[in-house]
């Protein structure tokens, strides 16, 4: 309290109230007054996250890296820039390993859906220029963050949906009344598997940079110009553009992908090529940017159809593909 108060506390009251959101973890906003050493009181927001351990697919020590974050250097990237993580006020690590405590900065601004267009330009600009700034400036200690996620995690989890069979059965049903995703949505993900592995390859020749790899609408607060980004248990190598991509299609309007998809691609292509010069035009960029979203989401979308428990949740759904059959799609 004395850390995130900035001053001497002798006293405090405090109720808690929890916060929903994405995390799979418990968050709680502690609030209320603090005694202070001069006899004043001041009110005070504070969230603190507790995170159980479990296994992610394909990365099993995501449970703890908030704390390996707040715990290393990490926070230095952050120097004089619009774009920043929640302050840290304290960091725990239980005896056994197998829980952690966060005590967090409260951000107090514009989030999730009410993010404007303008808002998401500048976070998808200020993200090409950190990642481009980290990449160009290679600090030493960003290199022996051990605990980082693997560059390869975009691929490993496309891979998933073939492995698991499900979705990838579904859509290759041999009775077309077994399927109700219109065939032309269908065909897109089977053509999408049969130019995978050129689409990687393409993706590959990317710089690899520092990723947040949960940059969605919910965990991006805008507040006085500055981006704050929330939830790193996922941050990790990967290649330029994974989280633009992820930026403009999970779980945004799905009536404004158009929209996202001219402004938010310029905008941080202009934010990298402050650093570095990716020798390719921005419409090129866009090309990969669209195989990305197509590889990240096609078949995460068949998975919301399969789980749709109302006919209006499963039409959202293929509508939802259909935006990105229309918007990112070519044959």
């Amino acid at each position: 309290m004395n850390k995130s108060l900035s001053c001497s506390v002798i006293d405090v009251d405090y109720q808690t109230e929890r916060l929903h959101g994405g995390t799979v973890g418990d968050v709680q906003l502690v609030k209320g007054t603090a005694k202070v050493a001069d006899g004043s009181t001041i009110s005070y927001k504070i969230v603190l996250k507790t995170q159980k351990k479990w296994e992610r697919l394909g990365d099993p020590n995501s449970w703890r890296r908030e704390y390996d974050c707040y715990t290393s250097d990490l926070g230095i990237s952050f120097s004089d820039s619009p774009l920043r993580w929640a302050k840290c006020y304290h960091a725990e690590l239980n005896t056994d390993e197998t829980e952690i405590q966060l005590w967090l900065e409260y951000i107090d601004g514009v989030s999730g859906s009410d993010l404007t267009v303008e808002m998401l330009e500048i976070a998808a600009k200020e993200m090409g220029r950190y990642q481009g700034r980290l990449y160009t400036q290679k600090p030493i200690f960003l290199q022996n963050l051990s605990w980082l996620g693997e560059v390869d995690a975009m691929e490993n989890y496309y891979k998933h949906w073939k492995q698991k069979n499900v979705e990838y059965s579904y859509i290759r049903s041999d009775n077309p009344s077994d399927c109700i995703i219109p065939k032309h949505l269908c065909d897109m993900l089977i053509d999408v598997d049969s130019k995978a592995d050129r689409m990687f390859e393409n993706i590959r020749k990317l710089p690899v940079v520092l990723c947040h790899r949960d940059f969605w609408i919910a965990n991006i607060f805008y507040s006085d110009g500055n981006v704050i980004l929330i939830d790193w248990d996922t941050v990790g190598w990967g290649y330029l553009g994974e989280d633009l991509a992820q930026l403009i299609a999970d779980e945004t309007d799905i009536e404004c992908l158009d929209e996202y998809k001219r402004r938010l691609i310029p905008s941080y292509f202009e934010g990298i090529s402050e650093y570095i010069d990716l020798k390719m035009s921005v419409e090129s960029f866009a090309d990969i940017i669209s195989d990305m979203i197509l590889l990240q989401f096609g078949y995460r979308f068949v998975w919301f159809i399969l789980q749709s428990e109302t006919s209006e949740e499963r039409d959202f759904q293929i509508r939802s593909l259909q935006k990105v059959y229309e918007n990112f799609y070519t044959k």
